[in-house]
């Protein structure tokens, strides 16, 4: 009883369900740019193996998140932080577009449960703080509504991502979709670093024009790797069909 309490109040008045209301929506909301992450970094591995990247990396991703939480909102206020961390995800976009680009013809090295995982907790540990910040921030102190809110997010990204990847096998389209939305997002991050903001000041709508720019150029950049690798691929896929 005592360890339920030192969780917070569980008065059941109009705040607290208020803010249990909040946080559901905003998992809701948040789940999807994580999501999008595993969905496209569990495609290359084998169906047996999916389900159990996508639980493994959500939970390991939520712990990191909990962690995390003490530290957010003075990691956002350091600059260069968001900046580097857009720039991070702008080349996991590449990489997961690259990995499961459809028309890349090739056979691709299937990756390991490991690698997957690992590209997982990279990704939403760069792109949770504002997640953690918008939880915090509807939990009003609460700390069962703040680890509530975190626990909840673990079944909606699994059942999101677990629905993405089944998706993504069937209409391919999805995955250019998935990789410009982490264009996005990678450029809302490092157009909110303080570093870029004292720099530069644009308006919400050049803000939003240069979000589409880099949700576009993450697919763009895929696209001209691919070219540039077939080629060198073709004449032994054909050699090989001859011999």
């Amino acid at each position: 009883m005592n360890l339920l309490s030192s969780l917070g109040s569980f008065n059941f008045n109009l705040d607290f369900v208020t803010a249990f209301l909040s946080i559901v929506l905003i998992d809701l909301i948040l789940a999807g740019d994580n999501a999008v992450v595993i969905a496209l970094a569990v495609r290359s591995l084998e169906r047996k193996q999916r389900i159990k990247g996508i639980i493994i990396g959500a939970g390991a991703a939520v712990i990191l998140r909990v962690v995390l939480t003490f530290f957010a909102a003075q990691l956002l206020t350091i600059s260069f932080v968001k900046l580097l961390g857009g720039i991070l995800i702008l080349w996991i976009a590449v990489k997961l577009f690259i990995e499961g680009a459809p028309e890349d013809k090739f056979k691709k090295e299937v990756k390991t449960l490991g690698q997957a995982v690992v590209t997982i907790v990279i990704a939403d540990l760069v792109m949770s703080t504002d997640n953690i910040l918008a939880v915090a921030g509807a939990s009003k102190g609460n700390a069962f509504l703040l680890v509530f809110g975190l626990g909840l997010s673990i079944p909606f990204v699994v059942f999101t991502s677990n629905l993405l990847s089944k998706l993504m096998d069937r209409f391919p389209v999805i995955i250019y979709i998935g990789a410009a939305i982490l264009g996005r997002v990678a450029g809302e991050m490092i157009l909110t670093d303080p570093f870029v903001m004292k720099l530069i000041h644009i308006s919400h709508f050049s803000s939003y024009v240069l979000q589409g720019v880099l949700a576009i150029g993450v697919i763009v950049t895929g696209k001209i790797w691919l070219r540039f690798k077939t080629p060198e691929a073709e004449p032994v896929f054909e050699y090989e069909q001859n011999k």
